[in-house]
């Protein structure tokens, strides 16, 4: 035996017709009128191609859509070469800068060995200078020892 539960009501169809009927009068409609535009003429094809008389219209659509495509990737490869120009721009003014770097490097080896050079003949210099200063002494010594002993005998 089945139980009813007082709470429950059953299904009313009606009372669900009523509730989407006022909902979809509540809300606008989803698709809003389009103002008529005129259609604008398309962008004329590039100067270097011109239709023949001879072809269907279909044809100069389609010849037409392909060689604007041809002129967008055209204007790409255009672009590329700009951007190639200004990197050997670039390149040539570091191998300006880089001439400039090697003539400095050049002269400061160049000082470089200037100033070994100097360096070298001072040491040299010193050590003659030393050597001489030496020899002096060693003849000043042997003298004062030989006039020491002339003195004591």
């Amino acid at each position: 035996m089945r139980v009813q539960n007082a709470a429950v009501k059953p299904f009313d169809v009606t009372r669900l017709e009523d509730e989407v009927r006022d909902v979809v009068q509540q809300r606008q409609p989803p698709v809003q009128a389009v103002d008529y535009t005129p259609r604008t003429t398309a962008p004329p094809v590039p100067e270097y191609v011109s239709h023949r008389e001879d072809v269907t219209e279909i044809g100069k659509l389609s010849a037409e859509a392909i060689v604007k495509e041809y002129e967008a990737t055209a204007k790409e490869i255009e672009a590329m070469g700009e951007f190639v120009k200004e990197m050997v721009q670039r390149c040539e003014q570091l191998t300006a800068s880089s001439a400039a770097m090697l003539k400095d490097i050049k002269l400061t080896a160049m000082r470089y060995r200037k100033e070994g050079k100097r360096m070298f003949n001072e040491i040299e210099s010193c050590s003659t200078t030393t050597d001489e200063v030496r020899k002096l002494c060693e003849s000043f010594r042997d003298r004062v020892v030989t006039k020491a002993s002339e003195g004591a005998t």
